[in-house]
């Protein structure tokens, strides 16, 4: 395992190597989630890129840190990450408040972002009230409260009925994410609007979504993906809100493609 101090928040990260002169997929998880989410993404990478994971501050084995964050406290947090690691023109692919991470770290610091894949997120996600009352929920009756509202939207149909042992596996993430790490993840995602942002996006972008996401309709990253010029939207069939977890080899495609059309640097 490898951790590393950022500002004072321990980070825990993975970075695998790969070929020189590839360029370095960067991969940023969801709320509720650590880094183990991309397992099925980067077994089919690794080798051909060098690839960074990392789970957020108050996720995973990283830092709690102080609550509520700020998404710019998550984005500072990668943009430290990748500065130790000498991470420069990276394609960043984030999944949910990831993906609003990926946003706001092009935003603060182009010369880290190469391209962007933005999977499952918007540019804006929920609304005060939405967060506001998940948040009470919560704290008032734990994390493993809504976790089976939240498996609905994470995961469709044919997951619930056909991956018993992987669905309570992942309800088992969720549940044991530290309070204050989720709470003050849905707090970021509550204050963070990138409409501004994302018109301004100039580097290649691919907006990815599930069919089945309940969390960040098609209709929503289509929204998104209609704000960044140039930008490529692509719909993958038989997924939720997590479809590394679910359709892995339809993304990974998707990833291939995207990085094989850009342009030589």
């Amino acid at each position: 395992m490898q951790f590393t101090d950022i500002g004072g928040i321990t980070l825990h990260h993975q970075l695998i190597g790969g070929p020189a002169g590839k360029p370095v997929l960067v991969f940023a998880n969801s709320l509720g989630t650590d880094f183990r989410i991309w397992r099925d993404v980067i077994v089919r990478l690794a080798g051909d890129f060098p690839i960074v994971t990392y789970d957020k501050r108050g996720h995973g084995l990283s830092d709690t840190g102080t609550a509520p964050y700020s998404m710019d406290d998550h984005v500072g947090d990668l943009a430290g990450l990748l500065d130790h690691l000498n991470v420069r023109n990276a394609i960043v692919c984030g999944l949910s408040v990831g993906g609003l991470i990926a946003q706001g770290l092009y935003a603060r610091r182009p010369d880290l972002v190469r391209a962007l894949v933005l999977c499952d997120t918007a540019h804006k996600i929920g609304t005060n009230d939405s967060w506001n009352t998940r948040i009470a929920a919560v704290e008032k009756n734990g994390i493993a409260s809504i976790a089976d509202g939240v498996m609905k939207l994470w995961f469709t149909p044919e997951f619930h009925e056909q991956r018993q042992p992987d669905l309570v596996g992942y309800r088992n993430m969720l549940s044991r994410q530290p309070l204050a790490g989720y709470t003050g993840t849905c707090a970021a995602l509550r204050d963070a609007d990138y409409t501004e942002a994302a018109r301004a996006i100039a580097v290649p972008t691919l907006c990815v979504v599930g069919d089945h996401d309940g969390s960040t309709p098609p209709a929503l990253v289509r929204s998104m993906a209609d704000l960044i010029p140039g930008s490529r939207f692509k719909i993958i069939d038989g997924a939720g809100h997590i479809p590394c977890v679910e359709k892995p080899d339809e993304l990974v495609a998707l990833i291939r493609r995207f990085v094989a059309r850009l342009p030589l640097e």
